[in-house]
């Protein structure tokens, strides 16, 4: 472990005290919000993002101890285990290194090679590959009975010897991986009986590129097109250059058995390290591509779950639809179902007329203060119509993303909610809710019907899901939850719980009524001191009789407010309502052993604004005016949009006309720009310029230059 606390250390760029302290509380149960937050002292300030590193990195050097233990008992039980061969595999420092060392020992399947030795062919290739001046003389292994019958047979089979045992060395491997890493070339071209087909893999019919500088969305385009049986692809360097360096390595005289050896050389790297090089670094560039699209799906998600919330508003949410109409439904501010309906605003105009009357009625019934509508079909035509009532000035009106609504309205977490309903009025809800509070209601779905990855069907999926629920984790621990109005898939993700405990949480709390404070939930069955411990710091109870319950001081860190309170001669509520009280405490008085500056000073800022939303204010926005469909776009048009999705080679934006348009990497600034991330953001609101209309390939091209 002391080797793996320095390995990470290094790789990280942190102090080997700092890793073993991580790896000491990640060991005894704590989680990564709770340490990043509340074990600052302890770790020397480690933030979110590096702790989870040190919790990936040592599970991953855990499945190489884990890989070193089971070579070695196979070994050991098959009698190869030779002191030098353990000491070898002890000092593999990754899985590649150690897969090197054991390849020559693997239990494999019949070879040429072991077909050549079966024929008592080995000793002629160990004479041959000494490469001494001498002639091989191959004539005296010939034995018809064991298919040997002339001399070019068995010199053959020592070159299939040879070549194996060339593949196998490592030393020859890692050379050659280097030139693979370095210099192979991904080719690409189509398979013509296909190519109709797979119209869309155009751009790589013909196509070739260093694989080093590849960026990670075009491999996964072309391994997606190649999956697809529309592409071919190679990843090799040149072969002489391959050539050159195994003869460096093994081709020692200029001889008979220098030119066997040379022969052996070609045919193992055509027919054994090459493929084999090759899949390596399929699967290098596979989980390259993969953890840059996966931090871009993370960046994306994080932006969205962390988008200004309306708060806590009576809001009317409309899902918009043509022929079926627009199911319509009235929430309190804590996002309970009032009253719906379904009205049809754009069937014909009596309709319409009707509609009107509805929404203007039951916006004053339910003294409505803002009207969601949802941005599918019939979305722009549903909100020019609410638009023109005659609706009190102050009633705020906008669109809602409601990607991935029709999945949560059919989930079981949905149907338990709203059993008497049917999935019209739970999506509409769900429109509704994500309008008062993305977070909350966007922790109900699996992040990948949401729409903001790149090529997420593609990636390795328990790389996505655990890169996804990291973001989930952090998101909702970082706004804090209200315990007392909670769903459990929020609750869910709050540090230390997990589902049976935030089941157990709704349980008594409707059993025994609304928690009083953060205490009482020890009485909830199976949350114990260390689960109270992870999670207390991030659940909030707004009217608690202990004013910090709604605050993210930490319960173990209650008593040093109350000192601080005591020692300035006030209340802690005094503490938190009066600056001129706070100003009298000196922190520096406070600092011990387990507590230091950095978690007083988190202690002062929370005392300032208990329970504070580190989202930004909502910001009401509105599409243009009659521009309603991409047949109504004009190039050179200036017009507002929201971006929904950033990738690695631009951004797509919503500018209302029901298909988002492609801000290229390009068009993004009157600068280079390296990601799209530097500029842009999910939910960002910007003004855009249309350079290029291409409807038969629903096709926008868009651009924030010259805006």
């Amino acid at each position: 472990m002391n080797q793996h606390l320095k390995t990470i250390a290094q790789e990280l760029h942190i102090q080997v005290e700092q890793a073993a302290a991580t790896a000491a509380l990640l060991g005894d149960g704590a989680t990564v919000p709770f340490i990043s937050r509340y074990r600052k002292e302890a770790t020397g300030l480690l933030d979110e993002t590096q702790v989870a590193a040190v919790r990936d990195r040592l599970g991953q050097l855990a499945e190489l101890d884990k890989r070193r233990e089971a070579i070695v008992a196979s070994l050991g039980e098959r009698e190869l285990l030779s002191p030098e061969l353990n000491a070898a595999l002890q000092a593999a420092s990754s899985m590649t290194i150690l897969e090197d060392i054991y390849l020559p020992y693997r239990p494999k399947r019949r070879t040429r090679s072991s077909m050549a030795k079966e024929k008592g062919l080995e000793p002629l290739a160990r004479a041959i590959y000494v490469q001494e001046n001498r002639s091989v003389q191959a004539a005296s292994f010939i034995n018809p009975e064991k298919e040997v019958h002339t001399a070019g047979d068995a010199m053959a089979g020592a070159r299939d010897i040879i070549a194996e045992w060339i593949s196998e060395a490592a030393a020859t491997r890692a050379g050659l991986r280097k030139l693979f890493a370095r210099e192979a070339i991904v080719t690409s071209v189509v398979v013509k009986k296909n190519e109709a087909a797979g119209a869309k893999f155009r751009d790589y019919f013909d196509w070739q590129e260093p694989a080093a500088k590849a960026p990670g969305h075009r491999l996964l385009a072309m391994f997606r097109g190649e999956n697809e049986k529309v592409l071919t692809l190679a990843l090799r360097p040149p072969e002489d250059r391959g050539l050159a360096i195994l003869q460096r390595f093994h081709v020692k005289a200029q001889n008979e058995a220098g030119l066997q050896v040379a022969l052996a050389v070609e045919d193992s790297y055509k027919r054994l390290l090459a493929p084999s090089l090759e899949n390596e670094l399929r699967n290098a560039l596979k989980e390259r591509a993969d953890r840059e699209a996966i931090r871009v799906f993370a960046a994306n998600l994080r932006e969205l779950l962390l988008a200004p919330p309306l708060g806590q508003k009576r809001v009317m949410a409309l899902d918009p639809g043509f022929r079926t109409g627009a199911k319509l439904v009235c929430l309190n501010g804590q996002g309970k179902l009032l009253y719906c309906t379904t009205v049809y605003p754009t069937l014909s105009e009596q309709k319409s007329r009707e509609a009107g009357k509805t929404v203007v009625d039951l916006c004053a019934k339910y003294s409505i203060e803002a009207i969601a509508i949802g941005n599918g079909t019939a979305g722009r035509e549903t909100e020019a119509f609410v638009r023109g009532l005659p609706l009190d000035p102050g009633v705020l009106v906008t669109m809602v993303d409601e990607s991935g609504a029709s999945i949560y309205s059919a989930s079981e977490a949905a149907r338990a909610e709203f059993p008497a309903h049917d999935l019209t009025v739970r999506g509409a809800v769900s429109i509704g809710r994500r309008l008062q509070d993305p977070l909350a209601e966007l922790v109900k779905l699996d992040p990948k019907v949401i729409g903001v990855g790149q090529y997420q069907h593609d990636v390795n999926q328990a790389a996505l899901k655990k890169g996804l629920e990291d973001v989930v984790e952090s998101c909702v621990n970082s706004v804090g939850v209200e315990v007392n109005t909670a769903s459990m898939e929020l609750l869910t993700h709050v540090s230390g719980l997990g589902p049976v405990l935030a089941k157990n949480i709704i349980a008594h709390r409707n059993e025994h009524g609304p928690f009083g404070g953060r205490r009482q939930l020890l009485k909830v069955p199976r949350l114990g001191a260390k689960a109270f411990q992870q999670c207390a710091g991030f659940l909030r109870i707004q009217g608690a009789r202990n004013p910090l319950d709604y605050s993210a001081v930490h319960p173990e860190q209650y008593g040093i407010v109350e000192q601080m309170a005591e020692d300035a001669g006030c209340t802690v509520v005094d503490l938190m309502q009066q600056e001129s009280a706070r100003k009298q405490v000196d922190v520096r008085r406070y600092v011990s052993d387990a507590v230091g500056l950095p978690t007083l000073g988190d202690i002062m800022a929370e005392l300032a604004k208990p329970g504070r939303d580190p989202r930004a204010e909502f910001a009401l926005f509105s599409f243009a005016e009659g521009v309603n469909s991409v047949e109504e776009l004009q190039p050179g048009m200036k017009l507002p949009g929201i971006v929904t999705n950033v990738t690695k080679f631009g951004a797509f934006v919503d500018v209302g006309v029901h298909q988002d348009g492609l801000i290229h990497i390009s068009q993004l600034a009157d600068r280079f720009v390296k990601d799209p991330a530097e500029v842009v953001r999910v939910r960002q609101q910007v003004m855009v310029r249309v350079l290029e209309i291409d409807p038969a390939r629903k096709r926008i091209a868009l651009s924030l230059k010259d805006v």
